[in-house]
């Protein structure tokens, strides 16, 4: 080292010696310990920093991963990696019947994992996960989009203790507020053109799809993944053996179960499912938006606003534009909680100048 020219380095054992051009030495470290990269600038030879000073940083270093893998689960030698989690957690939602299964897959291959790959599961951290959420809406993502991809996180994380890949949350993962905002949701006039428009489209299951969208107020996935034996017409019901808020009975209206009729006999007898797909996995579609927005272009309306969760969002607004009580339309709807009914009952439009109508009329009485 006494020997080295101004600018020259030497490195050895994961030890690197630079003579800068002032005359002064610097001490740094950049070694792999746990698959995890530890770089460091130990310091100076002005400030009395030594070669051995350096060696008791990776010492200790070693040690710590050590003692960290005295907490891995039974058999365990190394941490997994967010990339390697990721898999065995699709994996495991596969086997076990999870829900959303190809959304969080998209998720994780498009967004998450190229972000969060390489790091150690039990190594993520409140800051890498505000960078993460940063980057996303630099890219022109929505806060409700980020939220969704941060739920997977969550759920990940949830996951990876309950089945024994880590010991401890090594984070908890904090979402963005989102405004209520107004919803979307189509007139009877804008109903009846999307109903026309999917009718033409060559995707055959896309007009079934709306048909059972604006008459149930169903989320896309539960639609599509309606089984020919969950399907009772005389009852005028679908069972949902796999709903968000949990398995659930869905009134349906009379002409829906009449159409339905109409679709299964058009069917194979031995076709399982409302929207077969002989391609799938599971035996059934898994989205319709290509076709839905050829629908909605179709019928004249803007593909960019008008999406298939439009559809939930129609069928409960005109629920409670009727007057239907707010716990009626939570059991045709399926919602958790009462709050979430109340943010379909509009501030504004017909219905709320009718109600005022009616107080008068009454008030008004003699």
């Amino acid at each position: 080292m006494r020997k080295l020219a101004s600018g020259a380095m030497i490195t050895e054992g994961g030890i690197s010696f630079l003579r800068e051009n002032n005359g002064d030495g610097v001490f740094s470290v950049n070694i792999m310990v746990d698959r995890r990269r530890i770089h460091r600038v130990i310091g100076r030879e002005s400030e009395g920093i030594t070669r051995k000073q350096a060696e008791n940083f990776i010492a200790a270093a070693r040690t710590d991963a050590r003692r960290e893998r005295l907490d891995l689960p039974e058999g365990r030698k190394t941490f997994l990696s967010f990339g390697e989690v990721a898999k065995k957690y699709i994996a495991r939602l596969e086997q076990e019947d999870g829900k959303n299964i190809n959304a969080k897959h998209r998720q994780l291959t498009m967004h998450l994992v190229p972000f969060f790959g390489d790091q150690p599961l039990n190594r993520i951290s409140s800051i890498q996960i505000e960078r993460y959420k940063k980057r996303r809406l630099l890219a022109g993502a929505a806060k409700g989009t980020v939220n969704r991809e941060l739920a997977v996180i969550s759920h990940i994380l949830n996951k990876s203790l309950e089945w024994g890949w880590t010991s401890a949350l090594p984070v908890k993962v904090k979402s963005f507020k989102e405004s209520a905002g107004r919803r979307i949701y189509l007139t009877i006039k804008e109903c009846l053109k999307l109903e026309e428009a999917a009718a033409l489209d060559q995707n055959e299951n896309v007009h079934a799809f709306v048909m059972v969208g604006l008459r149930t107020g169903m989320r896309h996935s539960e639609i599509l993944a309606i089984c020919r034996e969950n399907i009772d017409l005389e009852r005028l019901r679908i069972w949902i053996p796999k709903a968000k808020a949990g398995a659930r009975e869905q009134p349906i209206t009379e002409d829906l179960a009449e159409y339905l009729n109409w679709r299964l006999n058009m069917l194979p007898p031995a076709c399982d499912w409302l929207f077969p797909s002989p391609g799938s996995r599971s035996g059934h579609v898994h989205t319709i938006r290509k076709a839905f927005r050829r629908s909605v272009i179709r019928a004249g309306l803007d593909p960019n606003r008008i999406t298939p969760h439009v559809l939930r969002h129609t069928a409960i607004t005109h629920l409670v534009q009727a007057g239907i009580d707010l716990p009626t339309v939570q059991r045709i709807s399926g919602h958790k909680t009462m709050s979430m009914i109340a943010r379909y009952a509009h501030q504004s439009g017909a219905h709320i100048e009718n109600a005022m109508a009616i107080l008068e009329d009454r008030l008004s009485d003699n």
